[in-house]
């Protein structure tokens, strides 16, 4: 796989942004870009371990969790970004190994039960540990800082997750192109010919999960430092389904789908809420409304591209 096929949608973001920033305000959309481009370097992690392994995961937030916290509390304890940023990706995949740990015994719907839990333990261990975690009340998270440059302005931070996203697109490229992304395909297509064909479909499941894992905790990471306070309650189930959705949204086979997925979870409900004042005064103070609309679209993406805005039509 190649990472050409990620150009598009870039590109379609570019022309999106600059009429956003032409309407909206540079500042706001280059917020709403920073916050697209990280959750789909989550969703990278998604499509790896669904897409390409064929995997039910149903707790991603987790290691997207892990991945924030660790960051949060190295920095807090005086550590730089350059130490702690990599340091996430580690727990991050740390974290993502664990989850596959039940692979090995566990298949289909019952592995991905597994990881649903592995997600509920980590969120409350996340809300018990005070003494570390603050618990419920959270934690503050600093701005990013490389080199001694602080990243804390919008223009900066984006190119900061637009770098990020790049880097992680093309890693995700390489490696689907090599053996280890050929045995996930192979495991997804069919376990027991995987098998003797001489590929371990446990080794390679908990692969997917560790990269996977490791995404997702690059991007906890770094969308600790944009929104600047993090707790529990912001990797809990919902989180989780939000990354599966976006992955399915955009064309889980593909990773381009984690940049179309990412746009429809993220700026599509700030758009909606920004067109909802331009309505008739009864139909904007609708209860719902957006959450409406929103439903509407992504019945309609499902309808008119059912393997993803990036897959087949």
């Amino acid at each position: 796989m190649r990472p050409r096929g990620v150009l598009r949608p870039l590109l379609a973001w570019a022309a999106l942004l600059v009429v956003a920033m032409l309407s909206l305000g540079a500042d706001y959309a280059l917020g709403q870009a920073t916050m697209v481009a990280t959750y789909a370097i989550a969703g990278l992690g998604v499509i790896v371990v669904v897409g390409q392994a064929g995997q039910i995961a149903l707790g991603q937030a987790a290691m997207v969790g892990i991945g924030a916290y660790v960051e949060a509390l190295l920095v807090a304890a005086g550590c730089s970004p350059l130490f702690a940023l990599p340091a996430a990706v580690v727990a991050g995949a740390a974290g993502g190994g664990l989850a596959s740990l039940p692979a090995s015994r566990l298949g289909g719907l019952y592995f991905g039960m597994s990881t649903l839990a592995f997600a509920l333990i980590v969120e409350e261990a996340l809300v018990r540990w005070e003494s570390v975690t603050r618990g419920a009340a959270g934690l503050a998270v600093p701005a990013l800082e490389l080199s001694a440059v602080r990243i804390d302005s919008p223009a900066a931070q984006a190119v900061v997750s637009f770098a990020a996203l790049a880097v992680a697109a093309t890693l995700c490229a390489r490696l689907l192109s090599s053996r280890i992304g050929r045995a996930w395909r192979a495991v997804r297509e069919d376990e027991l010919a995987a098998d003797a064909c001489g590929i371990a479909p446990a080794r390679a499941k908990m692969l997917a999960f560790v990269f996977g894992g490791a995404l997702s905790g690059l991007a906890g990471g770094l969308y600790g430092h944009w929104i600047g306070f993090i707790s529990p309650e912001q990797f809990g189930l919902m989180f989780s389904f939000e990354l599966l959705m976006l992955a399915f949204i955009g064309g889980a086979q593909r990773l381009a789908g984690a940049v179309w997925g990412a746009l429809v979870i993220v700026a599509i409900p700030q758009l909606i809420a920004v067109l909802r004042d331009s309505l008739p005064g009864d139909v904007a103070r609708s209860a719902g409304l957006e959450t409406m609309l929103f439903g509407a679209v992504i019945v309609v993406v499902v309808l008119l591209r059912p393997g993803g805005i990036a897959g087949r039509a």
